[in-house]
């Protein structure tokens, strides 16, 4: 296939194989779209990394809540300074269990999802995790807590589990001039500050087909992607450590 001398590949293998797959594409020659997350381990994600640079190819990474309308359009409001300067920001992404999922625990399955978001609105990179968490009906942790910091007194909570008979996705973020509450299902933003409650003008569209439109936009036009490998790698990175701060019941730091 690859010799076909394609413009661009989608892989969606599982993510033990995103390395192999990933580097035959990027020795072709041809852009890439990779399922998040980047890779099983930081290594095969910088071996990925080093190689779409030296190739001049795109490597993009479907961080998918990135292309959410909802996000996007909280993401405008954070930028213009309307909630004033944001201190805080929760998630909660709950739901009951998927039995096909069986080789990764929740915080790397859906916790991760909300580190990339948090990271993304915050425009800002995570340098602390502790994180609570068990297993009940899981081989791995199927219920965490995951509290972030960025800078010194930047906060971000992350509540995940497989538990909860339905699904919620939703985000809150908490700035110096208001509040604003996302719903990541409906593509709702809600604006509150002290004289208004407000609606946002989202305009709903299907993610994936904004994250495609995206990736394919790039490679046409030659311009960024806003998932590229670094901040996947960022994201791969604080979930791999909100587990280890599990195990180890502690703290864990992030260069």
């Amino acid at each position: 296939m690859l010799a076909q001398e394609l413009d661009a590949v989608s892989v969606v293998v599982p993510t033990t194989f995103h390395c192999n797959v990933a580097m035959d594409v990027i020795n072709s020659g041809t852009h890439l779209l990779v399922e998040k997350p980047i890779a099983d381990t930081l290594d095969n994600a910088d071996k990925m990394i080093h190689a779409a640079h030296d190739a001049k190819v795109k490597l993009m990474v479907g961080h998918i809540e990135r292309f959410n309308p909802a996000v996007s359009k909280l993401k405008e409001i954070v930028d213009s300074d309307m909630l004033g300067k944001i201190v805080s920001i929760s998630s909660r992404r709950v739901g009951p269990f998927n039995p096909r999922i069986r080789d990764v625990g929740i915080i790397m399955d859906l916790g991760v999802h909300d580190i990339d978001v948090i990271s993304y609105l915050y425009g800002k990179r995570i340098n602390e995790v502790y994180t609570i968490a068990g297993k009940d009906i899981h081989s791995f942790e199927d219920h965490a807590s995951i509290l972030l910091r960025c800078d010194s007194n930047l906060s971000g909570m992350v509540e995940t589990n497989w538990l909860t008979p339905h699904k919620i996705r939703n985000l809150t973020a908490i700035g110096l001039k208001g509040v604003a509450y996302l719903d990541y299902i409906k593509q709702t933003v809600e604006l509150h500050d002290e004289a208004w409650i407000r609606s946002a003008k989202v305009e709903q569209k299907e993610p994936l087909k904004n994250e495609l439109e995206h990736f394919i936009k790039s490679v046409r036009n030659d311009t960024k992607v806003i998932s590229n490998g670094e901040t996947s790698r960022h994201a791969l990175e604080t979930a791999m450590a909100a587990i280890e701060s599990y195990q180890k019941g502690k703290a864990i730091g992030i260069n």
